[in-house]
């Protein structure tokens, strides 16, 4: 971009010979006049830059985007219409929209940033917090499995608190295998009910 304006300057003869007005040297821009194009340049270059940096405050970012404006001015000047507004004010449109695109996708790093950050952050653990819910948890299956029969509580003891498989607690409690499961389910149905949990 900064070659082609270097490039394109020419001598002060040749720029002073040509058109007067914005319209004209936007004119020829879209016919890729490089001399045009580099006193438009010359003539809108701090305006742009005033305004971007108006949006933007950082200096780096809108020497930037006023590059890429004036880039999209040289790849695009045949989409201006002279008939629908100045040169001035369509050159300085893009630049503003620019600027705002920036400003945006800047933003949307920084959210995504954050995202990211808040994901990765470890999430504090509570140990008092965590060890009141396990001993309030702890009363309730205490008081549920209170409330089941003797023969219910052995086998669902032995099961879920021993890590027993069916066929031990069968051999533990010297009863058939079927009588295990019986006792299992009806023992695992009441603590559901007693805890009010949903089957």
């Amino acid at each position: 971009m900064l070659v082609l304006v270097e490039n394109a300057q020419g001598t002060e003869s040749d720029v002073a010979a040509g058109p007067s007005t914005l319209e004209e040297l936007l004119g020829r821009v879209a016919t890729g006049d490089q001399q045009a194009f580099a006193s438009l340049y010359d003539l809108l270059a701090p305006r742009v830059l005033g305004l971007i940096r108006k949006v933007l405050l950082d200096h780096a970012q809108s020497e930037e985007v006023a590059q890429e404006v004036f880039l999209e001015i040289w790849q695009n000047a045949t989409r201006f219409e002279p008939g629908r507004g100045a040169a001035a004010s369509w050159i300085l449109t893009i630049a503003h929209r620019r600027a705002i695109d920036r400003v945006r996708a800047s933003q949307a790093g920084r959210d995504r940033d954050v995202r990211i950050g808040i994901r990765d952050f470890p999430t504090a653990f509570d140990s008092v917090a965590e060890s009141a819910e396990i001993s309030v948890e702890h009363e309730r299956v205490s008081r549920a499995m209170a409330n089941l029969t003797e023969i219910q509580r052995q086998a669902v003891s032995l099961a879920y608190y021993g890590g027993y498989s069916q066929s031990e607690v069968a051999d533990i409690l010297s009863v058939p295998l079927g009588t295990v499961k019986t006792r299992l389910r009806d023992g695992m149905m009441r603590l559901r009910d007693e805890m009010g949990v949903a089957s």
